[in-house]
C-alpha cells in the first residue's frame, strides 16, 4: 500500500556512496513543493563530483525550488570544496522545508558540523539512513550498522530512521526491494528507528502492491521514485 509519509521540517539525508541520497532528496523536494510553498534543497555534498542534486538545479528552480550548494552558486558539477553561507537562511527560516542532501560516509557527512547548531533540535530536525542493499559495504546487517554508526560518530547526531533505496539503476527488479526492505527491517529491529518508506521505481509500484498482498507485509510503504538524475547515456542498449 502506498501511504504518505511526513519528515520533520529539516530533513538530513546520509548514507553510504551509491546509495541514491541525492535521487531520493530530488524526488522528496519535488513531493514537498507539490504541498508546500517554500521547499529548498541543500546540496551539501562536496566530497564526490558525481550524481549531485545541483545538476538538476534549473529544473528544480523552475518548478519554484530553492537551490544551494557551493559557494559560487553555478550549475555545474566541478568539486568545489566550499558551501555557501546563504544554506543558512532556509534552516532559519521555520517557513521553509529543507532537504539536505550530504555526502557519503562518514567523510561526507563531516560537512554537517558546520551548521550543526541547526541540527539540534529534534522536534525541527532529523538524519536518515538510505540503504542501498545491493552496496557491496551495505548488504549486510553488520556492514550497514558500521556505516551509520561511523556517521553517527562523526556528526554527533543519531539516525531517526531508514530509507529502503535498494536498487541496480535500470535493472532494479521488485525482489531488489524486497531484498532491501528485509535488512531495513532487521536495521530497525537492532537500533529501534523506524523504516520510514521503500523506494520502488514507478513502472514497479503495481507489481510491489501486489507482491505485498501476497505475502502480507502491510508494514512496507512504498515511495514512488522517478529518476531525475540518471545520465541519458545510462539508458542506452
Amino acid at each position: 500500500r502506498i501511504r504518505k509519509i511526513k519528515l520533520k521540517r529539516i530533513t538530513l539525508i546520509v548514507g553510504h556512496y551509491g546509495s541514491g541520497k541525492t535521487e531520493f532528496s530530488v524526488n522528496e523536494v519535488i513531493r514537498l513543493k507539490k504541498q508546500y510553498d517554500k521547499v529548498a534543497i541543500l546540496d551539501m555534498d562536496i566530497a564526490n563530483p558525481y550524481f549531485r542534486s545541483r545538476e538538476r538545479q534549473e529544473f528544480m528552480e523552475d518548478l519554484g525550488i530553492t537551490v544551494h550548494h557551493n559557494s559560487f552558486g553555478y550549475d555545474i558539477t566541478e568539486d568545489l570544496p566550499a558551501l555557501s553561507a546563504c544554506m543558512k537562511a532556509p534552516l532559519e527560516n521555520k517557513e521553509y522545508k529543507v532537504v539536505a542532501d550530504v555526502g557519503g560516509d562518514n567523510a561526507g557527512a563531516r560537512v554537517l558540523n558546520q551548521f550543526k547548531k541547526y541540527f539540534v533540535d529534534e522536534d525541527d530536525c532529523e538524519m536518515l539512513m538510505v540503504v542501498n542493499a545491493n552496496r557491496p559495504e551495505t548488504d549486510t546487517l553488520e556492514g550497514a550498522l558500521y556505516h551509520i554508526d561511523t556517521i553517527e560518530r562523526e556528526t554527533g547526531l543519531k539516525v531517526r530512521g531508514l530509507i529502503n533505496n535498494t536498487h541496480l539503476l535500470r535493472e532494479t527488479t521488485v525482489e531488489d526491494t524486497l531484498k532491501g526492505y528485509r535488512l531495513c527491517r532487521a536495521i530497525s529491529e537492532r537500533l529501534h528507528v523506524p523504516v520510514v518508506c521503500n523506494t520502488c521505481q514507478e513502472h514497479l509500484v503495481e507489481e510491489l502492491r501486489r507482491v505485498c498482498a501476497e505475502q502480507g507485509l502491510e508494514d512496507l510503504t512504498i515511495y514512488p521514485l522517478k529518476l531525475y538524475m540518471r545520465p541519458t547515456w545510462m539508458d542506452r542498449k
